[in-house]
C-alpha cells in the first residue's frame, strides 16, 4: 500500500502549527491583556496560571518550523525571504518575553520594565505572526524556485487585518483561560474583558473570511464554486455553533465552555485556511508535492516523528494534568 508521504508530512506540520497557535496563543494572550488587569498582584497571578506550561507550548513552533525546513525545503527557501522581517520580529518578541517572564519575579527595582517587556514581547510576536499569515494568504510571488517579490510585500491592508484579528484572538484565548484558571475578582474581570473581545473577534473573523475569497480566483472557486462550495459551507455553519456556545458559556458564567468555544473558533478558522490553500503549501503556485523533499528523506524523518510526536503529546498532557485546577493568590511555581 502506497502512502503519500508529502501529504502525511503536510498534515503533521499543519497539526504542529495549530497546536502552537492554540497552546502558545493563550499565554501570549495573557501578556497582551497585561494593561487591562487590575494591579501587579493580579498580573503576577495571571502569569502563574501559565508558568508550568508556557515554555513547553513553544515546542510546537520548533517542530513546525524545523519540520518545514527539513521536509519542504523549497517552501522554506521561498517563505523566508518573503517574511524574513516578521520572523525576526516574532523571535525577538518571544525571546524578550521569555527573559521577562523569568526576571519579573527576581527583581523589585526593574519589575515594571520586565512587565512592560512581557506585554511588548507578547504583542510584537502576535502582530508578526498575524502579518505573516496575511502575507501567505494573499500569495507569495514566485519565479521558478525563488522568491520574486519585494521587501515590503508582506505589508498590506489585508495583512494588517489578519494581524489585528490574531491579536484579538490571542487576547480572547487569554481571557477565557483566566476564566478557567482563576477565581473571584480576577475571573470576573476576565469575563468582562471576554465579552467585548468576543464581539471583536467574531467581527474580525467575518471580515477576514469575506475578504479572503476575493484575493485570488482559486479561493473564490473553492468557497463558492460547485461542488466544493457545498463542502466548504460546513465551516461557517460550525463557526455559528461555536459562537453560540461561546455566548452561552459567558452568559451562564461557565468556567470551561468559553475557552473550548474560543479554541473551536480558532480550529474552524484554521480549517477555513486549509480549504483556501489546498493543495498548495505556499499560495498561489507551490503545491505540497512540488515543495517536498525526496521520499527517502520523508520516510527517514517520519520514523523519528512517530517516536517524537507521541512523546511531546504525552508530556504536554501530563503537565496540564498535574497543574490542573484553579490558581489562587500566593500560588506559584518559581
Amino acid at each position: 500500500m502506497e502512502f503519500d508521504l508529502a501529504l502525511i508530512w503536510a498534515g503533521l506540520i499543519a497539526f504542529a502549527v495549530l497546536a502552537y497557535v492554540l497552546l502558545d496563543g493563550f499565554d501570549l494572550g495573557i501578556g497582551i491583556l497585561f494593561p487591562f488587569l487590575k494591579d501587579r498582584d493580579e498580573r503576577h497571578l495571571a502569569m502563574n496560571t501559565i508558568a508550568p506550561v508556557w515554555d513547553g507550548n513553544e515546542t510546537w513552533l520548533v517542530l513546525g518550523g524545523g519540520g518545514l525546513f527539513a521536509v519542504f525545503p523549497l517552501a522554506y527557501a521561498i517563505l523566508m525571504p518573503a517574511i524574513y522581517p516578521l520572523i525576526i520580529a516574532m523571535l525577538l518578541g518571544l525571546i524578550f518575553r521569555g527573559v521577562a517572564f523569568e526576571f519579573v519575579h527576581r527583581t523589585k527595582r526593574m519589575q515594571a520594565f520586565w512587565e512592560f517587556g512581557f506585554w511588548g514581547g507578547s504583542l510584537i510576536a502576535a502582530i508578526a505572526q498575524g502579518m505573516a499569515l496575511g502575507a501567505m494568504v494573499q500569495g507569495i510571488a514566485v519565479d521558478g524556485r525563488a522568491y520574486a517579490g519585494g521587501n515590503w510585500d508582506w505589508l498590506t491592508p489585508f495583512s494588517a487585518l489578519t494581524a489585528l484579528a490574531l491579536v484579538v484572538g490571542y487576547a480572547m484565548l487569554g481571557a477565557t483561560w483566566l476564566i478557567l484558571k482563576t477565581e473571584g475578582d480576577t475571573m470576573a474581570r476576565a469575563r468582562r474583558l471576554a465579552m467585548p473581545l468576543g464581539v471583536a473577534l467574531i467581527a474580525l473573523i467575518g471580515a477576514v473570511s469575506l475578504a479572503t475569497p476575493f484575493l485570488r480566483p482559486e479561493y473564490l472557486a473553492r468557497w463558492f464554486g460547485w461542488p466544493s462550495g457545498a463542502w466548504s459551507a460546513a465551516v461557517p455553519v460550525l463557526l455559528a455553533l461555536a459562537i453560540l456556545q461561546l455566548w452561552k458559556g459567558l452568559r451562564n458564567q461557565n468556567h470551561l465552555r468559553p475557552f473550548l468555544a474560543t479554541v473551536a473558533l480558532f480550529v474552524l478558522s484554521y480549517v477555513g485556511l486549509g480549504v483556501s490553500f489546498y493543495p498548495n503549501l505556499v499560495p498561489p503556485s507551490l503545491t505540497i508535492a512540488n515543495a517536498a523533499a525526496p521520499d527517502s528523506s520523508l520516510r527517514f524523518l517520519l520514523v523519528g516523528s512517530v517516536v517524537l510526536i507521541p512523546m511531546i503529546l504525552a508530556y504536554t498532557a501530563y503537565s496540564y494534568w498535574v497543574f490542573r485546577g484553579k490558581v489562587r493568590p500566593g500560588d506559584g511555581y518559581h
